[in-house]
């Protein structure tokens, strides 16, 4: 009788699980656009990766990885410029990175959690060209889509979130067959 009531509770947890990767999987089905690149991505082993407190001691991060970065309290860390968005306090969680592309284009800068996203270039706030996020999915919850320079030194900086970390990946967006 117990073996058979481990076994009924064995067979009851691997059904939860297969129902919460289920519902996990709807929540992120609905995209506009085709994320399967992201989702494998987040699918691998993060790479841990402190998020930076000031620009000097920020990492830089390369496309097609996924990073676990630990975040600061926003409080603490020195935004090259301000957040593009106003949080209502500091209380939130922040950081920065650097990143460099090869290749001018489209990217997708995609993370797990509700954090807000700039990138710096030049001295300047590049403005977002669209972004999507989706309640219910962490691989991954938003993505927001830039047009990035080549060769240049960007700075990613992410703030207003209650999360003590985050997952992050960056992606070229293939142009549109014409």
């Amino acid at each position: 009788m117990r073996t058979q009531c481990t076994a009924w509770l064995i067979v009851c947890a691997m059904c939860s699980a297969a129902a919460e990767a289920q519902a996990a999987d709807d929540a992120c089905d609905g995209f506009r656009w085709d994320i399967g690149h992201e989702r494998a991505l987040f699918a691998t082993t993060a790479e841990a990766l402190p998020a930076g407190v000031a620009p000097e001691s920020a990492p830089t991060v390369l496309p097609d990885r996924l990073y676990e970065m630990p975040v600061t309290p926003q409080g603490e860390v020195k935004f090259p410029l301000p957040p593009g968005k106003k949080t209502l306090t500091d209380a939130g969680s922040a950081g920065l990175a650097h990143l460099r592309v090869a290749s001018a284009g489209d990217y997708r800068i995609s993370i797990d959690q509700a954090f807000w996203i700039d990138v710096v270039a030049d001295h300047q706030l590049l403005p977002a060209k669209d972004f999507q996020g989706r309640p219910g999915c962490q691989a991954p919850h938003k993505i927001v889509l830039y047009s990035l320079p080549a060769g240049q030194d960007l700075m990613l900086q992410f703030s207003g979130a209650s999360g003590s970390r985050l997952q992050l990946t960056i992606t070229a967006v293939a142009p549109s067959p014409r």
